[in-house]
């Protein structure tokens, strides 16, 4: 599947650890986690314009704990080790290797 929706996205790359901590009261998890995941959801558009496959890489929102949103990256290695090609690509750059 190549679509930002639908059943093939929950191939494992959804199995993100919870990072332990409590909600706080007060602190506006619901602000972050948008922001978070208008991010998220750009970068998702932006890797299916360059050719990923969603259900193979794919940004996904969460919150911190202190509310402010975080932006995780998931993927098959080998489908990350063809982005970071992409990426030293076009920083005109060898990877530092």
């Amino acid at each position: 599947m190549s679509g930002i929706e639908g059943e093939g996205l929950n191939d494992g790359l959804d199995a993100v650890e919870a990072d332990g901590g409590l909600w706080v009261p007060g602190v506006d998890y619901l602000a972050g986690w948008r922001e978070a995941r208008a991010a998220a959801d750009r970068l998702n558009r932006a890797l299916l314009a360059a050719g990923f496959e969603l259900s193979e890489l794919r940004a996904s929102a969460t919150t911190a704990g202190d509310g402010r949103g975080v932006v995780r990256l998931a993927g098959w290695p080998v489908v990350v080790d063809r982005l970071a090609a992409l990426l030293e690509s076009a920083a005109g750059g060898d990877g530092g290797a």
